[in-house]
């Protein structure tokens, strides 16, 4: 009997089928993305001062793969507590919310009249470092206070209230900005899982759970295939007002199926299982539906029709590029479903037309929200839509659902049913070379006062990232923030890390209170909600045995 690494090649030539009418069922072999540019990890990190200590500590999690954890820095001492205030908003509209940042003479205005009330108040011009597409000075801030720890600021933002502005007590460790980060002294924490293909036996893949409505636990996703180790993985659906909770907010094909469509153009990661392999690229999609009486556009898969959570559709309110942590409105929609979105569609008006194994329709309903048939599909319509899909389908013809993923050259990208696809953004690392694309994947909003991307971008926080190295090997990395223990990372830090670990190509995943590290059963990280959070789906290192190839695919 040939070895499971003789089958996964086997598999991955001798299993590609066409794709079917059954919404990107498997195909044929993932497209190979160009050889990167060879690169070299460091001998420490290129994070904070170069002098600071570091360790690491590696760990065999199974032949093939490990752990390595990581402490950079160690306490520093010029870090502090300091209350951060919310400036009114330079807009006529009386509406408008505060911000952190705001122009010179708005932050200054603030100040003044906080230290008429006895504040002792600083202004601080924050300057981003640039990145590809984004960077440089976002504003200017207003702190009151240096504190020793956090509860002692509670007294300053008493008196901040008093004074009429609101404020929250804030860690001078997380700050990222340009011409101090070189300099920090930490602490930092990261755990980086390594996958080498040439030497791992068992399947690298992504796990949903049960179904795509409900998030669970990184944890709780690895024990249940019994995974040797994973992260947390793509952007979801946390607000019910957002779609549904544990949704992906981008794209998401597990087992070879599509069941959410991309974002825009923003990256995806890409796991071929069949040879644990790895890459990334910017992937796009085109939909339909398809019958006698003609052919009608499909917009979303698998999502409550009206709400695209990180936006990137055409003819989406208010924008329709990629708008990271915004959900777009549609007021006319086709989406279709399977049965993996969970026990019952969205319910609401509109029409929703039922599909059996065969593509044959068995029912028009005036309404949305039913159960998806096994092996079959649903598709609602909302608004003009209804009309048109009523008009195509009739109980007993068929209808032909066609989704098709584009990778970047601009090819389907097709897959077997050992791919797997998590969505994230922005870019970090292509070709060897950084190139964050914070702009191009929605992450800078206009007419905010930098507000989102002071928070999100600039400033350090716990992130989840991934890519692979010259050798061809997967990096999974997480590092630990919102803490004084460990500070986090700005997204210009985190592209930083990715090349120092030997990364050629690199994104960045869902992070903050999402970030979670399972290795051998266990978290290994500390997640800064102090607990886990559920999420949408993870990257999981599933073990080897025999029937790696076939487990929870079918």
């Amino acid at each position: 009997m040939p070895s499971p690494r003789t089958r996964r090649r086997l598999l991955s030539t001798g299993l590609a089928v066409a794709l079917s009418s059954a919404l990107l069922g498997p195909a044929g072999p993932t497209h190979a993305s160009e050889t990167p540019a060879p690169s070299v990890p460091a001998a420490h990190l290129n994070l904070g001062a170069a002098d600071l200590p570091e360790t690491r500590t590696e760990k065999t999690l199974a032949p093939g793969v490990t752990l390595t954890t990581i402490h950079r820095g160690g306490a520093d001492s010029s870090l502090f507590w300091t209350a951060e205030v919310a400036i009114p908003s330079d807009s006529p509209d009386p509406d408008a919310p505060s911000s952190a940042l705001s122009s010179q003479a708005s932050a200054q205005n603030v100040a003044a009249k906080l230290k008429a009330a006895g504040l002792d108040t600083r202004v601080e011009h924050v300057v981003s470092p640039q990145l590809a597409d984004a960077g440089g000075p976002l504003g200017y801030r207003v702190r009151a206070g240096h504190f020793s720890a956090q509860a002692d600021g509670a007294g300053t933002v008493a008196r901040i209230k008093a004074a009429g502005y609101s404020s929250s007590v804030v860690y001078t460790g997380w700050d990222g900005d340009a011409g101090t980060s070189s300099q920090s002294r930490g602490p930092w924490n990261l755990d980086v899982i390594t996958i080498d293909p040439e030497q791992y036996e068992g399947e690298l893949t992504a796990s949903f759970g049960p179904d795509l409505e409900k998030p669970e636990a990184t944890s709780q996703l690895a024990a249940a295939q019994n995974a040797v180790a994973g992260v947390n993985a793509g952007f979801f659906v946390f607000d019910p007002a957002a779609g549904a909770p544990g949704d992906p907010a981008g794209v998401g094909i597990y087992g070879g199926k599509t069941l959410r469509e991309p974002v825009g153009d923003r990256p995806g990661l890409i796991l071929n299982g069949a040879n644990n392999r790895a890459s990334i690229q910017r992937l796009t999609w085109s939909g339909s539906v398809s019958g006698a009486g003609g052919t009608l556009g499909l917009e979303g898969i698998n999502r409550n029709p009206g709400l695209i959570r990180n936006c990137g559709e055409k003819g989406a309110l208010p924008t329709e590029l990629p708008r990271q942590d915004v959900t777009c409105t549609k007021a006319s929609e086709l989406v279709a479903f399977t049965p993996e979105f969970g026990a019952k569609t969205p319910a609401g008006a509109g029409l929703e037309v039922t599909l059996d194994s065969h593509d044959a329709v068995t029912s028009v309903a005036e309404s949305r929200g039913t159960a998806v048939p096994a092996g079959g599909h649903t598709i609602q319509a909302t608004g003009d839509d209804v009309a048109q899909l009523r008009a195509l389908a009739n109980v007993g013809e068929k209808l032909r659902l066609d989704a098709h993923v584009v990778g970047e050259d601009g090819r389907q990208l097709t897959t077997t049913k050992h791919t797997s696809v998590v969505n994230g953004g922005p870019l970090l690392v292509k070709d060897g070379q950084e190139d964050v694309t914070v702009r191009q994947d929605g992450m800078v909003r206009p007419n905010d006062n930098n507000s989102f991307y002071y928070g999100w971008v600039h400033k350090r926080n716990p992130r989840t990232f991934a890519g692979t190295d010259a050798q061809g090997r997967t990096i999974l990395v997480t590092a630990d923030g919102r803490s004084t223990n460990s500070l986090g990372l700005s997204l210009k830090e985190e592209a930083d890390v990715a090349t120092s670990l030997g990364m050629v190509q690199a994104m960045n995943l869902d992070g903050g209170g999402s970030t979670t590290a399972v290795a051998g059963g266990s978290v290994v990280n500390t997640p800064s909600g102090k607990a886990e959070r559920p999420v949408g789906d993870a990257v999981l290192v599933l073990p080897t045995r025999s029937d790696s190839e076939d487990s929870n695919r079918e």
